[in-house]
């Protein structure tokens, strides 16, 4: 379940409607317009060699073209950039010799060895998802914070780039999968700085219970799947992170009860791990499961990897600098990233008075679809409301390439775009 959505940081398609077909395993990898036939996603194979995405107007996901404007469109209920389109189908957890994929095969070892052949393992689930699928299904109110345009990739009133891969839990629930986990590229529009990017990657894992097996127990269902749970968890972060300190947490999700978050004491510190509980029995009876309990537990890959990989900025793993990729091998956890520049940052500030509809995600947005990923952060260093009770806010932004040095004219030249985008998109006055 992806637990972060707790957290703030935390019309159909106008010509198609896309969706996961719901015919067997097979399907659910292919994101489809209603009249098209399924496909299987194909395996790139990426080499170590520097490598640069090209500029694409059209996206193969599942064997089905979609073409930009699908996704990215001129209109008031469209929020998607595209620099987040670029990032369609990269799929950075597949690639067995990158930080994500090496973790996330690292934990299906972990499955396979301690459950041989109960959970089924899906990592190419289309990410487009309807509103339905990624917040009804799951229990998120309809007041949540991640429900607003500030926080989620809309690409029109009843379509999103999904928020957490929680998002196919119904659907295959409903095709009958029992025990499985799902890995991909979730969508968050956020704020910007070294451990948060709009495109990140979670695990959802999920396991039901039939009635037999608490029974034998002599415990009741839930503290059955409590205490399995727990279990489970415990071992995959020993095998993680080695023989290290844990602890529970109690805390509130929407989609599970009682629920938890595990954290280990690593590096002299509480780190927290993933969040989990027990499914909400509402889940289950939508899904034709009302006699079962099920656990769910959902971790970010990129916290868990700048963790174990001493990664200090998740831009990283979006770099094709040779200088990174080859320090990564398949199979091999936790090898330590050796730094390979540290080029200078260049701040820039810029002071505006805002409006009641200003929100920091929504600079973001400007400031990132002009500098991409040259912008290292942006911070609010002050602001104050005057006499008139307008409100000023002054950001300072940091850029910062992790290949090579800016220059004064390149870096004065985007402020100055971002200065003209600020004020025309965001309707605010400049300072």
């Amino acid at each position: 379940m992806a637990m972060a959505i707790s957290s703030v940081h935390a019309t159909l398609f106008a010509r198609a409607s896309f969706f996961c077909q719901s015919s067997g395993l097979r399907s659910f990898r292919s994101c489809l317009p209603f009249s098209s036939s399924a496909a299987s996603v194909s395996t790139h194979n990426f080499s170590r060699k520097k490598w640069r995405q090209p500029v694409l107007s059209v996206l193969d996901l599942g064997g089905v073209n979609i073409s930009r404007e699908d996704v990215v469109r001129d209109d008031p209920t469209n929020n998607v950039p595209d620099n987040i389109f670029s990032k369609l189908g990269v799929h950075l957890h597949r690639r067995d010799q990158h930080p994500l994929g090496i973790l996330k095969n690292a934990i299906y070892e972990y499955f396979d060895t301690h459950y041989s052949n109960k959970f089924n393992k899906f990592d190419d689930l289309c990410p487009i998802v309807s509103v339905k699928q990624n917040f009804d299904d799951v229990l998120v109110p309809e007041d949540h914070v991640s429900r607003s345009y500030n926080d989620t990739y809309y690409i029109d009133p009843q379509t999103v780039l999904r928020c957490h891969t929680s998002a196919h839990q119904a659907e295959l629930l409903r095709t009958e999968y029992t025990h499985f986990l799902v890995t991909g590229d979730v969508y968050r529009r956020d704020s910007i700085d070294s451990t948060h990017y709009p495109v990140f990657h979670q695990m959802e894992g999920f396991r039901v219970f039939v009635p037999e097996e608490w029974e034998a127990s002599g415990m009741d269902a839930t503290l059955f799947a409590a205490t399995d749970l727990k279990q489970c968890l415990e071992g995959l972060a020993r095998h993680l992170f080695g023989a290290v300190e844990m602890r529970w947490v109690d805390t509130y999700f929407p989609f599970t009860n009682p629920s938890f978050e595990l954290e280990i004491y690593f590096k002299e510190k509480w780190l927290e791990v993933l969040g989990c509980g027990v499914t909400e029995q509402e889940i289950l009876k939508r899904n034709g499961k009302p006699n079962n309990v099920a656990w769910a537990f959902g971790l970010g890959l990129e916290r868990l990897a700048m963790v174990l990989f001493d990664i200090p900025d998740i831009r990283l793993f979006w770099s094709n600098d040779e200088r990174f990729t080859s320090q990564f091998s398949k199979g091999q956890l936790g090898v330590k990233f050796k730094p390979f520049s540290k080029y200078p940052p260049c701040y820039k500030d810029m002071s505006f008075w805002i409006n009641e509809s200003f929100t920091e995600n929504n600079l973001c947005e400007v400031v990132r679809g002009i500098a991409g990923d040259l912008v290292e952060e942006v911070q609010l260093i002050d602001n104050f409301t005057n006499k008139k009770g307008m409100t000023s806010h002054c950001y300072r932004i940091a850029y910062r390439s992790m290949e090579r040095s800016l220059t004064d004219e390149e870096i004065n030249d985007l402020q100055w775009k971002v200065r003209e985008q600020v004020q025309s998109k965001l309707n605010v006055v400049l300072r």
